[in-house]
């Protein structure tokens, strides 16, 4: 199940729906998209200006949804960011949005006719938000700084565009949590780098001990020859950790 499925059955459930509605994944002319009347969430300005940055460099990551006569139904945000970087950066637009269309997905029902389902879409999908794995944030953020987005610490100087709040528009969390997904990788290579260390010093060890026998196979004197070089290289190896 995708995660818009999951939101459809939340909406559907709790207007008593047992019918599926099914997605049709298109696009339309930007021109087509109709605004809702009426928006649960006012628009904020500085978010339109991130997410505008975020999709010039990234694209649409989640489709808008639209009833069956173009209007709207959840995507405020980023129906306004497009707009925006259509108007402002116009050669970024074409390029995300070849043809001037936009990706959508259409559910077969007029908002007029049903407007609480139309409702339940909307609240579903702001609940329902798509959790990306550390893999998937990091790869992201790996094209926001291509682009020229940097590691910022305390406020921005002019002109520089801060990974971290741009991270966070395009995955929907906050600050705090995407820096998570960054210290949480941080200590476990911390914690491996650790384990790894603890071995090698455990096997220098027993390799020094076992250098003081009197080697009696063939094998035992092969490996006698070869040890000082192989302690050596384990030696460099614990050398580069402090």
């Amino acid at each position: 199940m995708t995660n818009f499925d999951k939101i459809l059955e939340v909406a559907q459930k709790r207007q008593g729906q047992s019918q599926p509605l099914k997605l049709q994944d298109s696009t339309v002319l930007l021109e087509q998209i109709k605004d809702r009347e009426q928006d649960t969430r006012p628009l904020n300005s500085k978010h339109v200006e991130s997410l505008a940055e975020s999709i010039a460099v990234l694209g649409l990551i989640e489709p808008l949804v639209i009833d069956n006569k173009f209007r709207l139904l959840a995507g405020g945000h980023r129906l306004a960011a497009i707009r925006l970087l259509k108007e402002q950066q116009a050669d970024k637009y074409l390029h995300q949005f070849p043809d001037n269309r936009i990706p959508i997905r259409m559910l077969p029902f007029d908002v007029e006719e049903d407007p609480d389902l139309a409702l339940q879409v909307e609240i579903a999908e702001n609940e329902q938000r798509r959790d990306y794995t550390p893999n998937e944030v990091k790869a992201i953020a790996e094209r926001l700084r291509t682009a020229g987005f940097i590691d910022v610490k305390g406020r921005p100087k002019k002109g520089q565009k801060p990974l971290m709040p741009a991270l966070g528009v395009v995955v929907g969390k906050n600050l705090r949590t995407v820096q998570r997904y960054f210290e949480t990788n941080q200590n476990t290579n911390q914690e491996k780098s650790t384990t790894d260390v603890v071995l090698l010093k455990q096997a220098l060890t027993k390799l020094k001990q076992w250098q003081q026998i009197e080697p009696k196979t063939p094998q035992e004197k092969a490996l006698a020859k070869r040890l000082p070089e192989l302690m050596s290289l384990i030696e460099e190896v614990l050398g580069n950790e402090k």
